[in-house]
């Protein structure tokens, strides 16, 4: 294990972010295509969450999950992409070395919220699908609520930890990460202190999140499809299958990126492949659930064209309030 020394005197007070690209030309045109991916996530995640509080009849477990997912989506954009959108136009691309730590904090909580706000709501499916004549007893509000804070309260504690063990380190040489947000991999590269700790901890924690998570979620489905495969009726498995094709999608574009992300050393290499899965990530992912879950979901639809035709309704009797007057 090498100890590297630690210079007290020249220690980093911001960061310098790189971004995706250093070619001054393409900064323009990935404003324009982020800021429209960032309005996006906005509209779609704000307007699931209206929706769904509008509407009674998405008044379940399975949306009151879904909300909390569009939540923690628009924060988990939001607290990288107004940076990197200022970084895109701006000639200093600088982070301040307490607002890196603040962002650091903020993914890692996040990202833990989400792995397990997927695992409860596979959760629900196999409760709505393999218990139902026990659904509304097991998934009564206040089990939805612990069901809901337990994410939000493990990702704290470990995004906690995770930016103590960070604030620790010694950045006493090169202040550039290579990345366009502050990032764990890119981060230790800078350091002048020993990482054997930090990196221990950061590859056990994502291991470990990222796979029990993950399991909970294997474990409910292969109970969710064992019960399918019971039905006889070929329209109610098909009715079984669509009420978790959507959570299913997202799980396995969710996942799929994290697995690359993670699971890999911090290294020069891995860090620019990691930039092209932490766009697919931070930005697609969140920017799209919605639309997974709107486009795939027969209540969903139902309720947006009552919206709609209701909107409509209210249109056409103001014209022909005006025209009769």
């Amino acid at each position: 294990m090498k100890i590297y020394p630690k210079h007290n005197g020249t220690e980093a007070t911001e960061f310098i972010l790189l971004g995706l690209t250093s070619r001054p030309e393409l900064q323009p045109i990935l404003f324009g295509v982020f800021l429209l991916i960032y309005l996006i996530t906005l509209t779609g995640n704000f307007g699931m969450i209206l929706l769904i509080r509008l509407t009674p009849r998405l008044q379940t477990p399975m949306y009151f999950f879904l909300t909390h997912l569009a939540c923690v989506d628009i924060f988990y954009s939001t607290n990288v992409s107004p940076q990197m959108l200022v970084n895109f136009l701006s000639e200093k691309k600088t982070i301040s070395y307490a607002g890196c730590l603040t962002q650091c904090f903020v993914f890692v909580t996040l990202l833990l919220t989400e792995y397990y706000m997927l695992g409860a709501m596979a959760y629900d499916r196999y409760m709505a699908i393999c218990n139902p004549l026990h659904y509304s007893s097991k998934m009564s509000s206040p089990i939805c609520i612990c069901l809901v804070t337990f994410p939000y309260l493990w990702g704290s504690m470990v995004g906690t930890m995770q930016v103590i063990l960070t604030s620790r380190l010694s950045f006493c040489g090169p202040n550039t990460i290579n990345h366009f947000y502050c990032a764990d991999p890119p981060l230790l590269m800078l350091t002048c202190s020993d990482t054997y700790i930090k990196q221990t901890a950061l590859f056990v924690s994502a291991g470990i999140n990222l796979t029990g998570s993950l399991l909970i979620i294997l474990i409910s489905y292969i109970f969710i499809f064992i019960t399918i495969m019971r039905i006889r009726s070929s329209e109610g498995q098909r009715k079984a299958f669509s009420t978790c094709g959507s959570h299913l999608t997202a799980v396995t574009m969710f996942y799929g990126s994290l697995f690359c992300m993670y699971l890999r050393p911090a290294n020069e290499r891995s860090v620019e492949q990691g930039k092209i899965v932490s766009v697919f990530c931070i930005f697609v992912s969140p920017m799209l659930n919605p639309f997974i879950y709107s486009l795939r979901n027969k209540d969903v639809k139902q309720a947006l064209k009552r919206v709609f035709m209701r909107k409509l309704g209210t249109v056409e009797k103001s014209s022909v309030s005006t025209v009769s007057q």
